[in-house]
């Protein structure tokens, strides 16, 4: 892990800001999810990348009941 020396403070809400400067170097953009993990005591962020759950494929994601497919493995699901 690499420290930044970026401390913020937390809110009444439970929320942190992150500094734009690490936003912009990761990709995150206004309205992206991100994941949380828990790890010991260190509490870790990712951006989420939707894949399919069948192929893996990150293209033309769609959530089913809560599970990322592609369309090309839901077309290929109905001619079953």
């Amino acid at each position: 892990m690499k420290a930044t020396g970026i401390t913020r403070p937390v809110d009444p809400l439970g929320r942190v800001v992150i500094p734009v400067e690490l936003r912009r170097s990761l990709g995150i953009k206004t309205d992206d999810l991100l994941e949380v993990f828990v790890e010991g005591e260190y509490i870790m962020l990712r951006k989420n990348d939707p894949k399919c759950i069948f192929c893996g494929s990150g293209e033309d994601v769609v959530s089913v009941k809560d599970k990322n497919v592609c369309r090309k493995c839901l077309e290929e699901m109905k001619s079953l």
